[in-house]
């Protein structure tokens, strides 16, 4: 009687536990319903004014054939960043001729990087209706030396642009849509040391603002208020510290196999505690 009293119970606990879930998980609205992965509908027309981009969002903008469009990402130390851009192009009959679009990208430093591989560059039919670029980027170290040209952490730029197209094309609408993915290349290119503070728009100036970026009312100026917008954008876990990888890991286990061998041959080395002669009772 009292094994089944305790059943019953535990299953009315059961059913009131999920009751519960269930209705809190109802009253809970949908992390997707006002949550948007859209990144900004605007590029910049140079490094000063290029909108920050998270991760892994998508940023449009509309423009004209000609321009120069700028847009920002952050990418961390250990990360291998991918940009992706794609131009939807005006109608066929509107244009004259071939076009080549290209994107280059540019550090914290405004160094321009190579491409490890990618299509930087295609040429667009003039019957294609969109021509899509690819650039993956070296792996961002923690530190470098100042005469080296390794990437650091910070904002990278992208520049989207068509180089070569017929002078009547130029100043068509088009349409532009790109995206930055980051995958961690792992300890084989982690180095010691890391940096101050990441490669940003406007890291510089947090601890003293300049008096010309300044109204006379002390609010900021334009100017200052786009490269601060630029630099709040960060990788989602933040910046790294730069002092763990992965490689810690397998120092700690080649550490604990060494202990393990060294034990295993001591102890074949030392043989048995008890010469084999001497009786168990003795």
């Amino acid at each position: 009687m009292r094994l089944t009293r305790m059943m019953a119970i535990a299953v009315l606990s059961c059913a009131a536990a999920l009751t519960f879930t269930g209705t809190a998980v109802a009253d809970t609205p949908s992390p997707d319903a006002g949550d948007s992965s859209a990144g900004p509908t605007r590029a910049g027309t140079g490094f000063r004014d290029a909108p920050a981009v998270p991760p892994g969002q998508s940023a449009t903008a509309s423009a004209s054939s000609g321009d120069y469009l700028y847009w920002a990402f952050p990418v961390d130390a250990g990360q291998r960043a991918t940009m992706k851009a794609k131009v939807t192009l005006p109608e066929p009959t509107a244009r004259h001729g071939e076009a080549t679009w290209r994107i280059d990208v540019y550090d914290g430093l405004r160094r321009r990087q190579p491409c490890m591989y990618g299509m930087q560059s295609r040429v667009a039919a003039q019957e294609a209706e969109s021509v899509e670029l690819s650039c993956t980027v070296r792996t961002v170290h923690s530190l470098a030396d100042p005469w080296s040209d390794h990437p650091l952490p910070g904002s990278y730029y992208l520049r989207l642009t068509v180089t070569d197209a017929p002078e009547k094309d130029l100043g068509l609408p088009v349409r532009a849509q790109v995206e930055a993915t980051t995958k961690n290349a792992g300890g084989a290119h982690a180095v010691d040391g890391a940096l101050s503070t990441p490669l940003v728009p406007g890291a510089s100036a947090e601890d003293g603002k300049d008096e010309k970026d300044e109204k006379d009312d002390g609010e900021p100026s334009p100017s200052a208020t786009r490269q601060t917008a630029s630099a709040t954008v960060e990788p989602e876990d933040g910046w790294s510290s730069g002092w763990w990888s992965d490689r810690w890991v397998w120092t700690v286990a080649g550490g604990v196999l060494t202990l393990l061998f060294g034990l295993g041959g001591y102890r074949l080395a030392r043989g048995p505690a008890r010469p084999y002669r001497i009786p168990p009772g003795a």
